[in-house]
Formats: structure tokens, sequence, C-alpha cells
């Protein structure tokens, strides 16, 4: 959808369809700095409660994997609603869902701490998650209809940044706060800075002006046509599959990671443990890195060789955590995360790409598949840590990652690869890291 306008400083005129905001105007960085702001607030709140499992399950007194399940029925709703909030965008509009979606996750995020056990509390964080679906659900397509498409894979790779420094702010929150208080301080502390960076979105994105809403009497399929549009193509659908395998994979490391530190033979507390969260930080350079090496290995594959080397480098990672001895882990960690941030760029890049029609609802699939894997193969993850300790764990991960690889190797085409720099990079970026 496009519109026709004044483009700041991408050459457009009003005679001329909206070309997107160019690199370097001020509504270019407005748009990076307002998502960066919506990612951080939706991924602070929904992963600020890993950082501290193991606090909520003795103060709760559940199992790891019960515990778990906080992180599970926050990711849950998020899936559950992206569909419906891109079906709200393309009617209303992107700015409008997005400004609604972070008001209601600020509020449902707020009363989470004051929830008396865990029925109750998974019930909210269920309906936080889906509140925090309306960002990664638009954000997408937002972004791919103001950037100048020129640019918008190295914006894309600034917003998925964005989001990894959220979701890392979130952990390292609530950590030494429940440390110094309890569980329920922690995340109360980090849904105030959430509703801080809500206030910056406000303020910073700019108006849409390559929107164009979506009315019944418009020609061409309808929501459920777009859906099955993207999920028929079988290049879709092995993407859509990356998202589930690698997230579930991603998730179920750190969602345990807390449990293994805190006992034998590293016995760290909760708060020295969450700092390697920092790990993070590997993503936050890796997603944006990604998408440019895809562009520079555009006539070798680009996208899909940037893709199985990025899994490689995961599992590369996973196996030094394996070791006894906490500098191997660490350094595992990192590797893994930015493996996985680098893999995750670029499927979830691809993916709105590569849809003939429905944009915004390849972008949600890709959401609908990511977060279906945190919720259910994250906490599948606990019952082999449970039974198998590391090794248990890690031996499911590293097949997940094998069933993805596998898959993006017979179905994904050197083909669908390659061309410009901008294409092999993504016309639209990833929703959002973990």
């Amino acid at each position: 959808m496009v519109r026709k306008g004044t483009e700041t400083g991408a050459g457009s005129s009003r005679d001329q369809p909206w070309a997107g905001h160019a690199k370097g105007s001020r509504g270019y960085r407005g748009v990076l700095i307002g998502l960066a702001a919506a990612g951080m607030a939706t991924f602070a709140q929904l992963y600020s409660v890993q950082g501290i499992l193991p606090g909520m399950a003795r103060d709760l007194d559940i199992t790891a994997s019960s515990a778990a399940l906080t992180v599970s029925a926050a990711t849950l709703g998020l899936a559950a609603a992206v569909i419906p909030w891109s079906a709200a965008a393309d009617r209303f509009g992107r700015l409008p869902v997005m400004r609604l979606a972070i008001i209601a996750a600020v509020v449902l995020g707020l009363v989470v701490p004051f929830s008396p056990d865990l029925p109750v509390l998974l019930v909210l964080r269920f309906a936080e998650g889906a509140a925090m679906g309306g960002i990664p659900a638009v954000a997408l397509a937002y972004l791919n209809e103001e950037v100048s498409r020129v640019h918008a894979a190295v914006a894309a790779g600034s917003y998925v940044s964005g989001t990894t420094i959220g979701g890392l702010a979130g952990r390292l929150v609530a950590a030494p706060v429940a440390d110094a208080a309890d569980w329920r301080v922690g995340v109360g502390v980090v849904s105030l800075l959430a509703a801080g960076a809500g206030v910056v979105f406000m303020l910073t994105a700019p108006k849409q002006q390559g929107f164009a809403p979506l009315r019944r009497s418009d020609p061409g399929p309808g929501l459920g046509g777009r859906l099955l549009a993207n999920l028929r193509n079988p290049r879709q659908l092995s993407l859509y599959l990356q998202g589930f395998l690698l997230m579930g994979g991603f998730v179920a490391v750190y969602n345990y990671l807390g449990f293994r530190l805190g006992a034998a033979p590293f016995s760290l507390p909760q708060s020295v443990a969450s700092f390697l969260f920092l790990a993070y930080l590997a993503g936050t350079w890796s997603s944006r890195s990604a998408g440019v090496l895809a562009g520079r290995l555009s006539s070798r594959g680009g996208r899909k060789t940037v893709l199985l080397g990025s899994i490689a480098v995961m599992a590369a990672g996973l196996a030094f955590t394996l070791t006894a001895w906490l500098p191997a882990v660490i350094a595992g960690l990192v590797v893994f995360t930015g493996g996985f941030f680098a893999a995750h760029s670029i499927a979830s890049g691809w993916a709105p790409f590569l849809a003939t029609a429905g944009r915004a609802q390849s972008s949600s699939l890709y959401n609908l598949f990511y977060y279906a894997g945190s919720s259910l193969l994250g906490w599948v993850g606990g019952i082999f840590f449970q039974t198998w300790g590391w090794a248990g764990l890690s031996g499911f991960v590293g097949a997940l990652m094998a069933l993805a690889a596998g898959t993006a190797a017979v179905v994904l085409t050197p083909e669908s690869g390659t061309g410009s720099t901008a294409d092999s990079a993504g016309a639209a970026g990833p929703p959002g890291g973990p």
C-alpha cells in the first residue's frame, strides 16, 4: 500500500508514490528511535521474569518448569494476538494500534506483581503478552512502509538491536531488584521503565505516510486469503519453522540457565547469574551485521548462506555450555546468542519480503510460529532439564537446530537469496528479539 505525498529526503514529490524516509533524514531517525523504544518497552516486560524464575519458584513453591510457564504464558498470549493485531492495523493504521498495545501492556504489567498465586499470575501474563503482540505484529509493516526500501534492511537491523537491549534491560533490572526485595518488586520496576520507553515511542515515531487502510470493498483477498497465500508457500513455511524451532531452543536455554548456574559446581546467586544475560549484546551486533553480510554474499546464496552459517554458530556455542568451567559457559552463551539473533534477523526479514499478498500477515505468521515455539518448546525443554540435566536440554536444543537447518537447506533455494544488496538483506526487518 502506497500513497502520494512529500518525501523527507528520498526525492519523491506529490506526483509520485511515497518512497519512504531516506537514511539520515529526520523521519528516518524518528522511525528508528520510536520503534527501538517500542521494542524495548515490549521485550523488557515480556522477559523480565526470566531472570528471576528461581526466586519465583521458591516464593510460590513450584517447580522449575512450572515457573517457566510464566514466560510461556506471555509468549503464548503474544502468539495468539499477532494476527488480530495485524488485521486491526490494516484497518485502523499502524501507529494507533501500536500506541494502544503499549498502553495496555504497561497497565497489565503493573498489575502482574499483585498476583496472589500461580493461576492468576499465568492469566495476567497471558493477557499482558496478548497486549504486547501489537508491537511485533505491526512494527515490520510500519517500518517497511515508512522507510526507503534501499535502507530498510539496515533500519530493520537497528530495530532488532533495540529489542535485544530491551530484553536485556528487563532481565538485568528485575534480578538485582528481586534479590534486594522480591520478584514482585523487580517485575513492577521493569513495567515502570517500560512506561517511560512507551512515552518515548509516542513522542518520536513520525506520522504514517505510507499507509492506506484496507476496506471491505477493496479488491483483493480478505484476511483469510492473505493468510492462506502465505501458508501455501513452502518457502514461507520453512521460514516460519525456523522461527518456531530456533526460538524454542533459544528460550529453553535461557529459561533454565539460571537454575543450572544456581546449582553446583557454579552456585551463583540469582543477581550474579542474571549478568550472563549480557550475552544478549552479541545479538545486538549480530542482528544488524547479518543483513549486511547477506547482501555482500548475494551472489553466493545470500540469506540462505547466512542463515545456515548462523545456525552452525549457535550449535558451536551450545557445545561450549556443556563444560563445567564458567568462562567456557559464558563464551559459549555469547556465541550461541549471536548466532541465534543473526538467524532470526535473516529469517524474519525474509518472510515478508517473499510475500506476494499480505505482507503484514506474513510478518504476523512468523511471529505466531516464533512465539508458539517460545511457549511450547521453551517449556518442554524443562522436562529434558529436570530429567537429564543440562546435557539433556542441550541435546533437545541441538535436535531443534538440526531440524531447522535441514529444512532450510532443502526448501530454501539459493536463487531466493540472491539479488541486490537491499533485496538480499530484506525489505522488512525482524519483528523483535526475544
